[in-house]
Order: C-alpha cells, then structure tokens, then sequence
C-alpha cells in the first residue's frame, strides 16, 4: 500500500513540474466564493421521549425549538489550482465532526489541480462520494436522515483522481486513511474508493460507488437522480456494507447492512414541491455486537417519511412527518414499552447564501 501511495504522490509532483510553465499568471483578482447555510428546527416524538426514538443523525431533540449548525465555505481557483475550506458551528456539526467534539469544526479542506480539461487530482480532507444524503441540510429534501446516511461514511481523508471521458462519463480512484471521518489515519492510509459517474440519457445521472478497507470494512453503494419531466424527479440510493475482516470475530460474524431508499418529488409549484423518502434498512445476522442505528443484528426497519419544501429566496421552509417500523420491537411508546414503530413530525427553517 505504501507503494501505492508514493506512486501517486511521485505523479502528481511530476504532474505539476511538467505544468508549471503553462500555469496561469496569480493574481489577486480571482474570486473568492463564499458559500454557507444557517438552520433551525422543532421536533415532537408521539411516545414523547426526550431523547430520539428515531436514532438516525441530527434533529434528536424532543418538543424543543433546537439549531442546526452554521455552516461556511470559502472557495477559490486560480488557473489550474483551487482550494476548498469549510467550517461549521453547532449540534448538527459537531454529531457529524471526528469524536463528535465540540473543538472540531472543519467539514472539508482540501487543494485540487487541473493537469488537463480532464484531469483532475485533489488531496485532502472531503466529504465523501458515497451516498445519496449529505450532512449539510441545503444539500438534502429531506431534513431528517435515512438510516443509509447514518450509517456509511461522512467523510474521507486522502487523495483522489477523476478523470473525466466526457460529459456523460467519468471515473475516481483515490485511496484514503483508513478509518472514516477522521483527519488522521488510525493507523495507515489503506482504503481504497472509486467511483464510475454515468449519464445513460438526458437528465439520468447514476454513480457507482466503492469504497473498502481492512479497518472500516467495504461498502458498494448506487446513487442515482433522473429528472423525468420539469416538475417530476426520481432518485435511488442502494447500499450494502459488510463488517471488516478485523471484526469477523466469534463476537461479531459476518455483519453488516443492506438498504434502498427511493426519493420521488413533485413540484406543485414554483415555490412548493412535495417529496416522499421511502427507505427499507436490513441489519445482517452475522453480527453480534453491533447495532446500526437502533437496527440490531438479523431484524430490519421500514422508515416513510413525507416533505415539502416550501422556498422563498434563499429561505427554505420544510415541514416533515416521518413514521418508522420495525420487524420487532426496537422503539418505545409514550410508557416506556417496546413497539415496533415510532411517528414524529417537525418542521425546519434552511437559510442558504
């Protein structure tokens, strides 16, 4: 792996010798992008529970007007060089931050190059490629988290090159620390991801991820969007996970997770579009030791949850109800007793800029 490693790192320094000559003049006039999002929300669990029922990421508290995170991103590209940097401040930032502590704030940072139109290489702290929700609200429909989300990777540290073949094909291979969400390396930098974008027709765009590690374990992953007409959009996230070899113990078997998540949206209107996020999350049996997101080994849960999306400028108003059930009893009723599903509703405010 350490080969690995210094042959990319040997190509891109060589890379960037080879171009420094056609490297365009710096100067201070090129932009600075300057992006970000506030957010706030209230939540009411029908057990009324004050901790969540539901424990996918974020939004966990209950009968509670509760913040989000402020979330802020500069960008800059000058020639063929560009960074990105993005902090965040909050709950949600630090449930989604390495060790989730409250004096980690970096979501991503990161330098990339052009070597060609097609080209590209980029090293550094990332959010990841696969799955179909992201931590940022501005980036989802939905405010609450599917159990996918919650259970793959948020973030991933290392290197990548994308080549681009044309506009409706383009390929990934990086290679990461390897554990996930963290700045530095538990041990080595030894997980290996790839991703094959393609766009089969006009307005269909599908990625076919992958990523694995003997540390973090290996996950295949398909993320795909298809605009079907100007109001109607249908997307798709499946992923199935296996436990790492370093686990596959007497205590944990060959565990894992399998799930699909389908997302229809309808715009009703220019300002309103209605969403439906129907997602099934299956835990495997292999595995005794652990839980995923309240799903323990061999039992799975069916989660509907239904939004809208109402927008006026750079305000998004998204009101939620979500009702989760499961194959055995894995939540609590307003008593305290084991049922097999759990309903809440709440509403959220996204300002983005």
């Amino acid at each position: 792996m350490k080969q690995k490693l210094l042959l990319i790192c040997a190509l891109a320094v060589s890379g960037l010798a080879a171009k420094a000559q056609d490297s365009v003049k710096v100067t201070s006039d090129a932009p600075l992008v300057i992006t970000g999002s506030v957010d706030a929300y209230y939540k009411y669990d029908f057990a009324g529970k004050k901790i969540s029922n539901i424990q996918t990421s974020f939004n966990n508290e209950q009968n509670s007007m509760s913040i989000g995170m402020f979330d802020l991103g500069l960008k800059k590209k000058v020639g063929k060089a560009a960074f990105v940097g993005e902090v965040s401040f909050g709950p949600r930032s630090d449930a989604s931050l390495p060790t989730g502590s409250t004096n980690n704030h970096i979501q991503n940072l990161y330098v990339s190059y052009d070597f060609s139109d097609k080209f590209n290489v980029t090293g550094g702290y990332m959010a990841t490629f696969v799955g179909y929700e992201v931590i940022s609200p501005t980036g989802n429909f939905n405010y609450s988290t599917s159990y996918l989300f919650t259970n793959g990777p948020f973030q991933n540290a290392g290197v990548k090159a994308t080549y681009t073949f044309s506009d409706k094909a383009s390929l990934m291979v990086g290679i990461f620390n390897d554990a996930w969400n963290v700045y530095q390396s538990v041990g080595d930098v030894s997980t290996f991801g790839a991703q094959l974008m393609l766009v089969p027709v006009k307005n269909w765009t599908a990625y076919l991820n992958f990523i694995s590690g003997y540390y973090s374990g290996t996950e295949f992953d398909l993320t795909t969007n298809y605009q079907i007409t100007n109001a109607f959009k249908l997307g798709l996230n499946f992923a199935t996970y296996s436990q790492p070899s370093l686990k596959s113990s007497s205590a944990y078997g060959n565990g894992g997770f399998t799930g699909v998540a389908l997302y229809p949206q309808l715009a009703v209107s220019k300002a309103v579009t209605l969403g439906l996020r129907g997602e099934y999350f299956s835990a495997k049996s292999g595995n005794t030791a652990a839980t995923y997101s309240g799903v323990v080994p061999g039992e799975s849960v069916t989660a509907l949850t239904v939004t809208a999306n109402i927008k006026s400028g750079p305000l998004t108003f998204i009101p939620e109800f979500r009702f989760d059930n499961g194959s055995k009893n894995m939540f609590s009723d307003s008593n305290g007793l084991a049922t097999k599903s759990a309903t809440q509703i709440g509403a959220a405010a996204v300002y983005a800029f």
